[in-house]
């Protein structure tokens, strides 16, 4: 019999080693106020463990003057989350939740990747301690609450910047073209200000956006690095500053997280009078906006503007503009336009284009009832089996939990020492890049084709109630089938709703 002698592990020896903690400041605004408040709180944490014989301060982290409800600007706290995850920190101490993350979702998911690796969090306000914590329920109580403190500062907020603008108070905050920025103020900058009376008064002598750009862009005005494009110049033919006038809260911020997106009439408006000195006169602002309102009209009028933005080049991916020649309108692939060595596509007459979607318009008109509903029939069915479950999705799912649960391992043995730098790293981003991989074939194999099925249904609604065929182009026809049009040689591609593609020869 041979002989068996038990090797006892070895484990580590922790008792005398000091844990490396680490705390974290946010005040969200640059006023006196919460500037006393975030001294005070590097004043607390730089003199709390002086004289601690279990923990020892590696460094404090402190946002000053900036929002909580977006991370990504938050660059201490990054910074922070980065060094947790270097193994550099095993405690974290911070004031409260509502310092730590403004909203639910990213209080738990940076809480549940510090547990990963090891890391407990003690929040001193709420008295909570994420190594005395076995469950996410109060965390999920406190981060909600954190987001109800954050939407009632932010309503708070929009509430001042109102009254504000109801009282004509409001400062200025970003300077346009023309102007700078001084104190709230706007103050001319004779020198662009120059610039802009420039476009103006080409766009009274008839030149269109591309025109005013394409000039700007060849003369000695060009503003710093910026390429002058048709969409800035119509943008500040239309700005109401250049007469001392301002209009507030063109845009708004939706619910956490925060999103600003245009104001389309969904809230209020203010337009203040006089705030500030005028670049170009009334009569002339006023001009240019009733020739921009009668050009678009035009371009509707003969159905030019379903064709704007979406024929594009088959050889070089430009976007067409339209031009005219011998009293024909034609399209023409902008690099093309701009230089003929830089693409050798050819133009296209407007009409060869409208008669080739007549054509394609009347075969699906005839046929669609063909072309159509086996498509339909088929994106049911998929739907149908993917609402039923896939076994091949729930393997993946299990094999995602096996690596993160290896993940977890190498954290912690990186954490407790067993594991190098450079092994760890190795090791994490080959488990991560296996769990991207796995996450990816999850979004293929469940990829719904929810929207291209009530895309098809709503094509087929659309012929089932045509009467007759299309005689003369129909501009709203083609706003309503059309996403694309990409030309190729002799060959118009048309993508239509519902990722369908149909070509006709011209």
């Amino acid at each position: 019999m041979p002989t068996v002698t038990v090797i006892q592990p070895r484990v580590a020896d922790d008792t005398n080693r000091l844990l490396r903690v680490a705390a974290y400041c946010r005040v969200s605004s640059s006023s006196d106020d919460q500037l006393n408040s975030y001294n005070s709180q590097l004043t607390y944490y730089s003199h709390k463990f002086e004289d601690s014989d279990t923990e020892t301060l590696i460094d404090i982290y402190a946002d000053e003057g900036i929002t909580g409800t977006c991370e990504k600007r938050r660059t201490e706290f990054l910074r922070l989350i980065n060094d947790c995850r270097k193994g550099k920190i095993d405690r974290i101490y911070t004031k409260s939740i509502s310092r730590f993350a403004r909203n639910t979702r990213d209080c738990l998911k940076n809480i549940r990747e510090l547990k990963s690796l090891g890391i407990t969090v003690m929040f001193e306000k709420e008295n909570i301690d994420t190594a005395n914590i076995n469950d996410e329920l109060m965390l999920t109580i406190m981060g909600g609450l954190a987001q109800e403190e954050s939407n009632s500062i932010s309503q708070n907020l929009r509430w001042s910047f109102r009254r504000r603008c109801q009282k004509g108070t409001v400062k200025q905050h970003s300077a346009p073209l023309g102007y700078r920025l001084i104190s709230g103020q706007l103050i001319i900058d004779n020198e662009k200000a120059e610039i802009v009376r420039k476009i103006f008064r080409m766009y009274l002598n008839g030149n269109g956006y591309q025109s005013i750009a394409n000039e700007l862009n060849q003369s000695f005005c060009k503003e710093s690095d910026t390429s002058w494009t048709a969409s800035y110049i119509e943008y500040i033919l239309s700005n109401e500053r250049y007469i001392g006038d301002s209009l507030w809260q063109k845009s708004y911020n939706t619910g956490i997280p925060f999103k600003k997106v245009r104001n389309n009439g969904e809230k209020e408006q203010y337009y203040l009078s006089c705030t500030h000195d005028s670049i170009v006169s009334r009569e002339e602002f006023y001009t240019v906006q009733e020739m921009m309102i009668q050009r678009k009209k035009k371009l509707q009028k003969h159905g030019l503007d379903c064709f704007r933005g979406i024929i594009k080049c088959g050889l070089c991916n430009s976007t067409y503009k339209r031009v005219r020649k011998n009293n024909k309108a034609y399209w023409i692939c902008r690099q093309h336009h701009l230089n003929t060595s830089l693409c050798g596509s050819n133009a296209i007459e407007e009409n060869t284009i409208k008669n080739a979607f007549i054509n394609l318009f009347n075969k699906l008109y005839y046929d669609y009832s063909q072309l159509l509903i086996p498509i339909k029939d088929s994106l049911q069915e998929l739907e149908t089996k993917q609402s039923m479950g896939d076994k091949n999705i729930l393997d993946l799912r299990r094999s995602i939990l096996k690596l993160k649960e290896q993940l977890k391992v190498v954290a912690t043995l990186h954490t407790k020492g067993f594991l190098n730098e450079a092994k760890f790293k190795e090791q994490s981003l080959e488990i991560n890049n296996k769990i991207d991989k796995l996450n990816k074939d999850i979004r293929l194999l469940a990829q719904s084709d929810d929207t291209k099925l009530k895309e098809i249904e709503t094509l087929i609604d659309y012929f089932e109630k045509r009467e007759h065929i299309m005689i003369e182009f129909e501009p709203q026809a083609c706003e309503f089938l059309i996403d694309k049009i990409v030309v190729k040689d002799n060959i118009l591609e048309f993508h239509i709703k519902g990722g369908l593609i149909f070509t006709e020869e011209i």
